[in-house]
């Protein structure tokens, strides 16, 4: 069973256009814990990954999964 957190973070901030800095200034981290985040190396805390949820307005599920998303354009079965 894979650990692994995957998550959209980098899309919502390209979506909104916010950079990493602006992102982690928000919320208290240091800019390049947004880039280990988005890169699958670090997974949040579960207070972390609900601020970061938080911030972009949206469900947690929207931001973070234990399985991969689908890629864009693609139709789920």
């Amino acid at each position: 069973m894979s650990e692994t957190v995957y998550n959209r973070i980098a899309l919502l901030r390209a979506e909104r256009k916010v950079t990493r800095r602006q992102l982690a200034d928000a919320l208290g981290v240091h800019y390049q814990t947004v880039g280990y985040l988005e890169r699958g190396e670090y997974s949040p805390s579960l207070y972390l990954a609900l601020r970061i949820a938080d911030y972009f307005e949206v469900p947690v599920e929207v931001v973070f999964s234990t399985a991969p998303f689908p890629r864009i354009g693609e139709r789920s079965a």
